[in-house]
Formats: structure tokens, sequence, C-alpha cells
């Protein structure tokens, strides 16, 4: 596809057609939009008026991507098999939507040579609109003294049953000039709601109640709560007991949970 034909609409389109009935949704943003909440150290180097596109993974990719990506053999023992179908399904995508553009890909659990993440995972989401992302400093009067508290996303559909996945940037041209910036919508408005949300995830996440802080239209299937119940090291045995893997394939599992919002839980 030319660049010259190329705008926002058709870009979130195309991308949504190929990805959606995978369990995954795109949402466009500007590259200025991202750095200007961002001290220099963190930013994006395109232009401020550079496309971008956060892909999220909804509570339906495990059963309409993971499980048949598993089915099809195609995950091995080098690393996290989420990551791994993450990656296939949007590389494919963004290969076979934009042939000849430059199209950047970054993946959530990317790091530079610096240890620092290939982008901000919460922070893209919520300048896109797509999501909250609720963190200490939007609690007035905080109750913590100088304990540190970790913020969290909270999608208007979905709650926290979904996680932030990768980050498209479009290197052509400025296809984000005309784009204008929506507001995400502020689920958690009160400063009660969002002490309570940001004391269960920080304190609590492993029971999963912060995911429930709004009511969500869809949560994760029991198969996958078992699934990103157990620790990532011994998910590769568990795939095995599904017949999904060979039984000697947890000897190479993988070292850290992908499956995140930000480097931190699901």
């Amino acid at each position: 596809m030319a660049a010259s034909t190329v705008n926002v609409e058709t870009v979130i389109g195309l991308l949504n057609s190929s990805l959606k009935s995978q369990g995954f949704e795109a949402y466009p943003l500007k590259v200025g939009w991202y750095n200007a909440v961002l001290p220099p150290s963190l930013r994006l180097s395109y232009p401020d008026d550079t496309l971008a596109v956060v892909v999220l993974s909804t509570p339906a990719m495990f059963e309409q991507a993971f499980l048949p990506f598993l089915e099809q053999k195609s995950c091995h023992s080098l690393s996290d098999p989420i990551d791994q179908c993450v990656r296939h399904h949007i590389s494919s995508a963004a290969s076979q939507c934009f042939p000849g553009q430059k199209v950047d890909v970054s993946f959530d659990y990317e790091m530079l040579p610096s240890r620092k993440p290939k982008f901000l995972a919460q922070t893209a989401a919520h300048v896109s609109g797509a999501a909250f992302y609720y963190q200490q400093s939007d609690v007035a009067e905080q109750p913590w003294d100088k304990k540190k508290m970790f913020g969290v996303c909270v999608h208007p559909r979905f709650g926290g049953w979904f996680a932030i996945r990768a980050l498209l940037v479009f290197e052509d041209e400025a296809m984000g000039s005309e784009l204008v910036q929506q507001d995400p919508i502020d689920c958690v408005s009160s400063r009660e709601g969002r002490i309570q949300l940001l004391e269960a995830f920080n304190l609590h996440w492993k029971d999963w109640h912060y995911r429930d802080v709004v009511r969500p239209v869809q949560t994760y299937s029991q198969k996958q709560r078992d699934y990103f119940s157990v620790a990532p090291a011994q998910r590769f045995a568990l795939l095995s007991t599904w017949g999904f893997l060979p039984s000697d394939s947890d000897e190479a599992g993988p070292t850290s949970d992908a499956e995140t919002q930000v480097n931190g839980h699901g």
C-alpha cells in the first residue's frame, strides 16, 4: 500500500479487521501526546505528528488467538508462549496490512540496552484514550506517607481484564497530523475508589480483585485464569499437561511473567 493512500482511519480499520477476531484492539495516538507527558530520557525519537497505534489484548485473546497458536504447534520453549503468540499475530498483521510501509513494532516485554522498556505501555494506553492510567499522583491527600504505589490502567469495558501488548509507529510520514486526542474514560473518579484500586493492585494483586473495579463486559475464562495463576517458569509444564507441548519442553521455560499491562502484574 502506498504511503499516500494511508490515513488514520484506514490504519485502524485494517488493523482491527486483521486482529479483532483474535481478541486484540487497536487505538491511535500521536507520538507527541506520548512524549509530552514523559521526561526526555523516555521519549520516542519521532516527530510529534508521527502516527502510533497501541494494541491491547482482550479476554477473548486466550481462546481466539493463543490456544489456536498452540494447536498449530507454533510455540517453542525458548521464550514465553504468550509473547510468541502476540508477536506472531501483531507482526503478521503489520506486514500484511502495510506492505512497503515502515512500521516499527515494539512489544511490552522488550527492553532497550539501557534496561528501560522500549515504550511505557500504560502511558501509551492513556494518551490514546484506550484506558485510564490511575497513578499515585491522581489521589489527593495520599494516605500512604512515603510508600510507593504503582499505577494501573482500567479499561471502560474490561476493567482490569486486559493487557497492553504492543506499540506500532508509522515512520513514513506524519499521518497523525489531523488526529484529535480523546481523553480516556475516568471509570474510578472518587478519591476513595482510587485508593481502593491502587491498594488492591499493589498489595493484593494476586487475588485479581482490582480487575473488577468496574463491572466488566467479559473476564478471563477459567482456563485462562488457571494459566496465569501458575508461575511463569511452570507454564510450559502446564501446557504439556494440556497436550500442547512435549513433556520435556519445560526445561527452557520463561523467567518472567509476560501477561502484563506494564512491567509488573497482568
